[in-house]
């Protein structure tokens, strides 16, 4: 957790301060992302990074607790059942912070603040589909495995073992080679 700063909080007290970061951080779920200020959006970088991670864990006692500092049902309901599913993967840096200029009135800096949503990487992302289909697709090919396995220790028998156990193995690298073709256009159009 972040050192609290010294001096004044936001141009306000300590309690004008928290609710400043409450709304901003109900806003930020419900919209996604929102522009304020670069000191408000640093501020409230590790505050919403710590509701989220209270989302992620997803039992009763935190909801409770991100309920106690926002007061949104419809908010927290939010970011317990999209937010928290859509960064499951990711162990951290739910937000990013880009400064945008400096604001007309005021020459304040400006800076939006959004969620990160995204998989960690794409490719991270195609290589978890890629082994969940091939664990899904194992149980339907150990069927013929083993019929093949019957197949070869009658050849054994035969002392025809080595010319098999070639075949076997040259069909199994066939049929990997067709299931990563099958895969690898899924995995295209889903980009």
């Amino acid at each position: 957790m972040p050192t609290p700063t010294k001096g004044p909080r936001l141009g306000g007290g300590p309690a004008h301060e928290r609710l400043m970061l409450a709304n901003l951080a109900a806003a930020l779920f419900e919209h996604k992302r929102i522009t304020t200020t670069v000191t408000k959006a640093k501020r409230l970088k590790p505050y919403a990074e710590r509701l989220v991670t209270f989302a992620k864990r997803g039992d009763l006692a935190s909801r409770r607790r991100v309920l106690g500092l926002i007061s949104d049902k419809g908010v927290v309901h939010e970011l317990f059942t999209d937010i928290a599913g859509a960064v499951a993967n990711r162990d951290g840096g739910y937000t990013r912070i880009t400064k945008i200029g400096n604001r007309k009135g005021d020459n304040a800096p400006m800076a939006v603040i959004e969620l990160v949503l995204e998989p960690v990487s794409p490719k991270q992302a195609v290589v978890a589909e890629a082994t969940n289909a091939a664990a899904k697709a194992a149980p339907a090919a150990e069927a013929p495995a083993a019929e093949e396995e019957v197949v070869e220790t009658e050849a054994a028998e035969t002392e025809e073992a080595p010319a098999a156990e070639a075949e076997a193995a040259e069909a199994e690298a066939a049929e990997t080679e067709e299931a990563e073709t099958e895969e690898a256009p899924a995995a295209e159009d889903k980009k």
